[in-house]
């Protein structure tokens, strides 16, 4: 039977090679998918929501003959593949061939916003190594002020993640965000994911550019 998912070609706004230790462990290459179902007000990659440029789209096989050069790389260094965007989990099918393809070896890590259908996260469940989450804040007026949506699917989901994978292969980003939230609201979001049982932790403040104050 043809494997027509390995032909299946997606949009990328971005594919950034020989990172060292701020996506995920080791040298990585970041691959960012199109489009996001979050409108946070100050998104990092808003061209991930433009949907006027003709991105660049790749099947899972072109994608990892753009790739390969750097095993190496990877391997010397427990590196691999970490998958942004956008939100990568939207594109569960594609990550799967992709790690079909490129085998066990590399660590395929995703930078995620939870905020998809839970069947993405079951579809990654045995493909992902390491899970990057921006969960924004957990209380619940903050995250719909901030991101424009209901908190509930990211909470389902985040309860979902820490009772499948380990938490050593869990890190949470809270950031403190100008008009936002305060620096006690993101604290009381870092209690609540130790309650949890999340151990990796990032607090960090958001720069605001200028033009966006």
């Amino acid at each position: 039977m043809v494997n027509r998912t390995n032909d299946a070609r997606v949009p990328l706004i971005g594919i950034d090679r020989h990172r060292i230790a701020t996506d995920g462990h080791g040298v990585t290459t970041l691959v960012g998918f199109f489009g996001c179902p979050l409108r946070c007000k100050y998104c990092l990659n808003n061209q991930c929501h433009d949907k006027k440029r003709q991105w660049q789209r790749l099947s899972p096989q072109a994608l990892y003959n753009e790739v390969k050069q750097d095993e190496l790389y990877f391997l010397a260094t427990g590196g691999g593949i970490t998958f942004g965007g956008g939100e990568p989990c939207l594109q569960s099918r594609f990550i799967k061939a992709f790690r079909e393809i490129c085998g066990e070896a590399w660590n395929i890590t995703v930078e995620t916003s939870l905020y998809v259908p839970q069947s993405h996260l079951r579809r990654l469940l045995n493909i992902v190594n390491t899970y990057i989450v921006d969960i924004k804040d957990l209380n619940p007026h903050i995250y719909s002020e901030y991101t424009c949506l209901n908190i509930d699917l990211l909470n389902t989901n985040l309860e979902w993640l820490v009772h499948h994978v380990k938490p050593e292969n869990i890190f949470v980003r809270v950031p403190s965000i100008p008009k936002f939230n305060t620096p006690i609201d993101a604290e009381k979001t870092v209690e609540k994911l130790k309650n949890m049982g999340i151990i990796n932790i990032e607090r960090f403040n958001y720069i605001i550019p200028k033009k966006e104050k």
